[in-house]
């Protein structure tokens, strides 16, 4: 299981709050895990030049066509101006049409207990999605800000 562990791009300011996001994002196929993959590491060079990313590591399965994303940010704003910003756009919207299903989890933390565990991070987006698939019958398939 190849992961990207946490990096801190730039340093949150003491005694303020960060915005989490998770993702667990699965692809159709297996065929479209190295472009998936590839992809993703493009993005990953992004985040770690991204104006108010405060953290962010990436866990890739590919056997099980699963690829897990967590960030922190300085505030939503930082958040959605990386995710409008090349390559995530592009790279979001060519890939759409390959996603079997998407889950996306929010919260906010004290900066002081950055970085995340992975474990709070799945536990998260396992109650999301148990979530979505109550209301809609599925995985929801949301854009990531």
């Amino acid at each position: 299981m190849p992961t990207l562990p946490w990096t801190t791009p730039n340093p949150a300011r003491p005694q303020t709050q960060a915005l989490v996001m998770a993702s667990r994002l699965q692809v159709r196929s297996f065929k479209d895990v190295p472009r998936f993959f590839l992809k993703s590491l493009a993005v990953w060079q992004q985040v770690r030049k991204a104006p108010g990313a405060l953290g962010a590591s990436l866990i890739a399965q590919p056997l099980r066509r699963t690829f897990w994303t967590l960030s922190a940010w300085e505030s939503r704003e930082a958040l959605n101006t990386y995710v409008r910003t090349e390559p995530h756009y592009s790279t979001m919207t060519s890939l759409r049409s390959t996603m079997n299903g998407s889950t996306f989890v929010f919260w906010d933390v004290p900066t002081e207990q950055l970085p995340i565990t992975w474990a709070d991070a799945k536990q998260r987006l396992a109650e999301q999605r148990r979530a979505d698939e109550a209301a809609g019958g599925g995985a929801a398939e949301r854009p990531s800000a």
